[in-house]
């Protein structure tokens, strides 16, 4: 009886002395899982742009869109990471003359290493390729939003242009205008109704306040807000051009510039408050992400080194069949020589 093995490296052969490592199984194993989470973040990216919408009342929420792109981010991690770590094992070479314990820690490591080519190789691909997706489709899905967050922006340390040409703060300039702003005359106007005369020490109808002493005021109150206080010689100042310019006495004229004065401090603080309330939503989203990126990858390593285990096992398991050819004894070599005549010449 002659036997054949298949495999002749299973038979025999000493592989103790080779490397330990099939670059070729792992790097399969890590370009199936890098194109595997390729596919399920453009997937991701795809339900999460039409999940938002700029309109109020539609879309879904944050707190939903938080927990729903941690859940995805870890889903892709542990199906990527199965899939790479299964190939790595299952087509890494077989180590017939390795003990079974070194087996296992061969095949573990494969799957790691797997787990850890696909991570650069995405990693690469969010920076290049996806990067490129999501820039456009954060363009399109956030041009409202960036509307009103530049017009709130404006309105709270902006400038626009002044008249003169000038740059004057935004919230200042509406706040200068109240100040300058002319008394009502008690009844509504018609359109029949005879124009109102000027005043003798200002008019409703007085021609524009000046560039200069309008940005004289302006720094006033800049001045005021960076100290904290108005100071009275400002303030008995800034009263005494009103009062000139809008016919009211000088006691209305301060009163006029205390009140002034406290909306504007309360605007600029609600905007700074509103300001640091943002950053630090931004500070914890970013630092909550960090956290569950971190633990979505350490699920990918783990699965991918189980996942690789598993590979090894069954590709050993389908190894240990040996395939033998038995040569015929000389009896059953005449009678199928006799029966193979007997077809060809019928």
């Amino acid at each position: 009886m002659i036997n054949s093995g298949l495999h002749a490296h299973a038979v025999g052969g000493d592989d103790s002395v080779a490397s330990g490592v099939s670059w070729g199984a792992i790097l399969a194993g890590a370009f199936a899982a890098a194109a595997l989470s390729f596919i399920l973040v453009i997937l991701g990216f795809g339900l999460g742009f039409s999940s938002v919408s700029p309109w109020s009342g539609n879309g879904l929420s944050a707190q939903t869109i938080g927990w729903s792109t941690v859940a995805w981010i870890t889903f892709t991690q542990i199906a990527a990471s199965a899939i790479g770590g299964y190939m790595a094992g299952r087509l890494r070479v077989k180590w017939a003359s390795v003990h079974t314990d070194e087996v296992y820690f061969r095949d573990t490591a494969h799957g790691f290493l797997a787990w850890a080519v696909a991570s650069l190789a995405t990693a690469a691909l969010l920076s290049t390729a996806i990067g490129n997706v999501i820039s456009s489709g954060a363009k399109v899905a956030g041009s409202a939003g960036a509307a009103v967050a530049a017009a709130g922006t404006t309105a709270a340390a902006g400038s626009v242009a002044a008249a003169d040409g000038n740059t004057a703060d935004a919230v200042s300039g509406y706040f200068i205008d109240t100040l300058f702003r002319a008394p009502a005359t008690g009844a509504p106007a018609t359109a029949d109704a005879a124009p109102v005369a000027p005043l003798a020490n200002g008019a409703p109808d007085s021609p524009p306040l000046a560039p200069a002493q309008r940005n004289e005021v302006t720094r006033i109150f800049a001045n005021a807000l960076r100290t904290g206080a108005l100071p009275a010689g400002d303030k008995t100042y800034v009263a005494q051009v009103i009062a000139k310019r809008s016919g009211i006495s000088q006691a209305d004229a301060e009163k006029r510039v205390d009140d002034t004065y406290a909306a504007y401090k309360k605007a600029i603080d609600d905007a700074t408050t509103k300001a640091k309330e943002a950053a630090d939503t931004a500070r914890k989203a970013a630092a909550y992400g960090s956290l569950w990126m971190f633990v979505a990858l350490l699920c990918g390593a783990f699965i991918a080194s189980l996942a690789a285990t598993f590979g090894g096992r069954l590709r050993d398991r389908k190894d240990r069949v040996v395939y033998t050819a038995v040569e015929p004894a000389v009896g059953e070599r005449d009678t199928l020589r006799d029966t193979h005549e007997s077809v060809t010449l019928t």
